[in-house]
């Protein structure tokens, strides 16, 4: 379904178009494990592995569909996200029964807002979109809210010997010897859990313990939940909701401005609720309040200031250089299209179109160098010296859907077309 306006090197466009349908798939009933949708869906990859809807995936392959004009399948997916708040009460991680265990960072209510913005169906926002969202917003305010009143990732607990398997896999990523007591596994499979749920598996930002942090990112996610439903409550006329969202938006920016800021360091960190203590590894995720629209241009300017930490030769990192003694894929020098994407739309949010300009510029320059020589797209790149010999926990799938769709924004940025 995706056609880049300017294609990787050494492709035309209809070879691009044959290449990326083939990650559209239909599947109205279920099958095995497979939880059938009503419409088509896209997924990461053209075969092999990832070959279902995955939630946070579907928004940065939304937004290259709408950056190409495709609002078609933008709509499709977001119905299908619909369809599994229906049946479930929230949504997956995607559509198989082993993910009913989790979620994924809550990108929904970003994905109908840029939807709507295209369409302006106020209709549609009514009937179907908003209550969607006040669903899958419930579920992260009664299964995953602290008492401090922030969010951290977590799960809900699958049969014991899943979640045994879960800690035995979170410890080998880690080179830890499992503990030789089942029961002890539990702990390391509910943090698997929490770190499958975030994205981020695996990563030295939550080390064995995710499920004890509020991350910085969820909540700058649930913040812009918040905002999008105060505004989406003004668009269609309902002041008491609009003020209570406001409300809601304004306590968490309260909490994350008093428990996440370190001021010292000038960033919002991840927050160990269980003792009290900000992480102390600068990552990507620091980026996300402004791509959430909550920080103060003062703030805003003291986080901008750490990109040279996270910026090398072809885009972010994950981390900072520290974080990448552990070899995991979730840490440096690993360079993902999601965390690319955000840290660009950060940059650009708060007037920093020259920092912007540069970091999109060297991730279009680094797809393009790999896809001459691989003839690919891949999930994942180092972006200190230009290869897909990342750091993983799994084999690398080529033609992954979010680096399509990023791709395809940032040439939009890059290369804007003359209306």
């Amino acid at each position: 379904m995706y056609s880049f306006r300017v294609v990787p090197s050494g492709t035309s466009e209809e070879e691009n178009r044959i290449r990326s349908s083939r990650t559209v798939r239909s599947a109205p009933e279920d099958h095995g494990t497979l939880i059938g949708l009503p419409r088509p869906y896209s997924t990461p990859s053209t075969s092999g592995v990832f070959q279902e809807l995955y939630y946070w995936d579907t928004y940065f392959i939304n937004v290259g569909l709408l950056a190409s004009g495709q609002t078609e399948q933008a709509a499709n997916n977001i119905e299908n996200m619909f369809y599994l708040i229906d049946r479930f009460g929230w949504m997956p991680n995607g559509n198989r029964t082993f993910y009913l265990c989790r979620s994924q960072p809550p990108f929904l209510s970003q994905m109908v807002r840029e939807l709507f913005e295209h369409t302006q169906d106020r209709a549609w926002l009514h009937a179907r979109a908003y209550p969607a969202l006040q669903q899958e917003y419930w579920f992260w305010h009664t299964h995953r809210t602290l008492e401090n009143g922030l969010s951290r990732y977590g799960g809900e607990d699958p049969d014991d010997t899943t979640l045994r398997e879960l800690g035995k896999s979170l410890c080998e990523c880690f080179g830890l010897a499992p503990p030789e007591s089942p029961e002890s596994l539990y702990p390391y499979g509910r943090a698997m859990l929490a770190l499958a749920e975030s994205g981020w598996d695996c990563t030295s930002r939550f080390g064995t313990e995710a499920q004890l942090y509020a991350p910085v990112d969820l909540n700058a996610l649930l913040y812009r939940m918040e905002h999008n439903m105060e505004w989406f409550a003004g668009v269609l006329g309902l002041d008491a909701e609009r003020r209570q969202w406001r409300s809601r938006k304004e306590f968490r920016k309260a909490r994350m401005d008093e428990l996440l800021w370190d001021p010292e360091r000038g960033c919002y960190c991840d927050y160990r609720f269980s003792d009290g203590h900000r992480s102390t590894l600068f990552s990507a995720a620091a980026f996300y309040p402004l791509f959430a629209g909550m920080c103060s241009p003062e703030r805003a300017a003291q986080v901008v200031s750490m990109l040279p930490l996270l910026e090398m030769p072809y885009g972010v990192a994950c981390c900072e250089k520290t974080g990448g003694l552990l070899g995991l894929q979730w840490d440096y020098p690993n360079g993902w299209a999601c965390l690319q994407y955000i840290v660009v739309m950060a940059l650009r949010r708060y007037g920093y179109k020259r920092d912007a300009q540069r970091s999109a510029e060297k991730y279009l320059a680094l797809v393009d160098r790999v896809f001459q020589r691989s003839g690919q797209l891949w999930e994942k790149y180092d972006v200190c010296t230009g290869d897909i010999s990342v750091s993983k926990e799994y084999q690398t799938p080529p033609m992954m859907g979010w680096t399509a769709g990023v791709y395809t924004a940032f040439q939009e940025i890059v290369h804007p077309r003359c209306s």
